[in-house]
């Protein structure tokens, strides 16, 4: 057996800390690897227009942050995806178990895990999630359009919120507890000048009520006690209510292991140190009075200049000579895949879907493809089955294990991409719509899973996979929401080991019906044949579990 590689440090984490501390690891020549367990990005990407991000008169948040993936590319920094589950610190050598079952080991650790939006904890915020409660505008908005929103919240995220969403729904309430908006007064402005938004202070949300979907909400004034009841608008089948109270730190595995504060922030020096000698914390998950963008970057920083450190200490002790390690060329990629391969030369490619940039990312993927794949469009009339044969056409171009063919489709969603190996044998990943925009990202994988090594997953996983029951999962989308490629990519990771699973992507902009039959007001919307939806963003390990609860009905 090999040895391990042992890494000079390991981030946890690809949010703006994470990847800043990337950055600055790879600028001063430190062997790094960057985990990432969720979207790289981090909660940037739930984020609809960044407006404060200094020289930078405003940019969308998806976009910053792919721009500085693409920065932590080009110093050799890769970056895995998987979420670790284990963390060993106590040691020189710091030992991280990931959820695939595979360990890392480092000199030094960053923990830049981020924060996950907080609930603020009133009767029916968790019944009538994905029916009418939401957390990120960029992925539910647009399912709002024309409705009556109610944004919860009174500080950064509420403000520009509560802008964004008035482009959506017919108007916009703020529900501010207290009697004044919490940030700055130019970032309260796009809430307060916007005359499709209005402000409600000291107003809280005593409980929300509904039937299939949210149709009521009891607002109390937490100055006068008086209660008022909004139902729902004559016509409208439901209203949005958005949550921006916050954040809870993602420190869950990390207690008893380094100091945390009462809410559960790691404690950190001037220096982003933590209790441990080698450990370094960054961005929303450590104690600080403000969480932005900006501080988030500016932690990471702090924390791989520290850790440099540390590390050339270390080094220094143990004899073990300072090597200058040559930048790697990067993987530039699209979305998760960054450690599938080294980017190449690539000429310019001149499609009207994709772009050269785009294509350049993909080319190093497909490189390592060893089987042909069938695009199969399902077609009927329309527009929209006009652009999908247009869309693959263009991408099976991109390399030569691709083929296209299309047929005149039957069945629900129309029209449908299905992938089929090179026997025309159906592979189960199916994509109804056209995915592009954020499902881009599941098509490569897809492929990649079907036609090339495949991603790595624990072999106790694959074995559950593999034993499964025949199963239909029903993946509802928004090509805007970043969590919903993640969620694909798993389900289709289940169908491309496993014959006896379907596992579809379907863009509910383009099937209403299926919205209205499952009450579908939030995505990633999983459907696990007839069993209730499940609603946000869930792991592989959780999407296993619960097809083999469902195979025991």
């Amino acid at each position: 057996m090999s040895e391990q590689h042992l890494y000079d440090l390991i981030v946890v984490g690809a949010g703006p800390a994470g990847l800043s501390a990337g950055l600055y690891a790879g600028r001063a020549t430190l062997d790094t690897l960057i985990i990432e367990g969720d979207t790289v990005g981090g909660q940037v990407t739930t984020t609809s227009v960044v407006y404060n991000y200094p020289a930078v008169e405003k940019v969308d948040g998806t976009q910053l942050m792919n721009q500085m993936q693409r920065q932590v590319a080009d110093f050799g920094v890769t970056i895995k995806h998987d979420q670790i589950e284990k963390y060993d610190l106590d040691d020189e050598v710091k030992t991280l178990t990931g959820q695939s079952g595979q360990t890392y080991q480092a000199r030094s650790v960053i923990i830049a895990t981020g924060a996950s939006p907080r609930k603020v904890g009133f009767p029916g915020e968790d019944e009538f999630r994905g029916r009418g409660i939401a957390y990120c505008s960029t992925c539910d908005g647009e399912l709002f359009s024309g409705l009556q929103i109610f944004v919860v919240g009174g500080g950064y995220a509420a403000a520009e919120e509560a802008d964004y969403l008035s482009r959506f729904g017919k108007h916009v309430t703020v529900l501010v507890r207290g009697d004044h908006f919490t940030c700055p007064p130019l970032t309260a402005a796009r809430a307060l000048n916007n005359p499709k938004v209005s402000i409600e202070y000291n107003t809280e949300v005593k409980r929300v009520d509904g039937d299939d979907y949210l149709t009521s909400a009891t607002l109390v004034n937490n100055k006068t006690g008086k209660e008022t009841v909004y139902h729902v608008d004559d016509g409208d089948t439901t209203f949005g209510m958005f949550i921006y109270v916050g954040t809870q730190p993602a420190t869950q595995k990390l207690q008893g292991l380094v100091d945390l504060d009462e809410r559960g922030y790691i404690k950190t020096d001037e220096n982003c140190a933590t209790s441990v000698p080698g450990v370094y914390a960054a961005g929303d998950v450590i104690v600080k009075p403000l969480r932005q963008i900006i501080t988030a970057a500016a932690d990471g920083a702090t924390a791989a200049t520290a850790a440099e450190a540390y590390v050339t200490a270390q080094k220094q002790r143990q004899g073990i000579p300072i090597h200058t390690v040559e930048a790697k060329q990067p993987a530039k990629t699209v979305g998760q895949t960054s450690q599938l391969d080294e980017q190449e030369e690539i000429t310019p490619h001149q499609g009207t879907w994709l772009t050269a940039d785009i294509d350049a990312q993909l080319k190093p993927i497909f490189a390592r493809l060893t089987k042909p794949v069938i695009f199969q469009v399902n077609t009927t009339d329309g527009e929209l089955s006009q652009q999908l044969v247009s869309f693959v056409d263009e991408f099976v171009g991109l390399d030569d294990h691709f083929t296209m063919q299309t047929v005149e489709g039957s069945g629900q969603y129309l029209p449908m991409l299905k992938l089929l190996d090179g026997d025309g044998q159906d592979t189960g990943l199916h994509y109804a719509g056209i995915p592009t925009g954020h499902e881009l990202n599941s098509l490569v994988l897809g492929v990649y899973n079907v036609a090339g090594p495949g991603q790595t997953i624990a072999p106790e996983l694959a074995a559950r996979i593999k034993q499964l029951p025949a199963t239909d999962i029903r993946i509802g989308v928004s090509l805007t929401c970043h969590f919903c490629p993640d969620v694909v990519a798993a389900c289709q990771r289940m169908a491309s080991l496993n014959p006896g699973i379907t596992a579809t992507m379907i863009d509910l902009q383009h099937f209403p019906a299926l919205r209205k039959e499952k009450k579908i007001m939030s995505v990633p919307a999983t459907m696990i044949g007839d069993d209730p939806v499940i609603f946000g963003s869930q792991s592989l390990e959780e999407l296993v579990t619960a097809v083999e609860k469902h195979g025991q009905k």
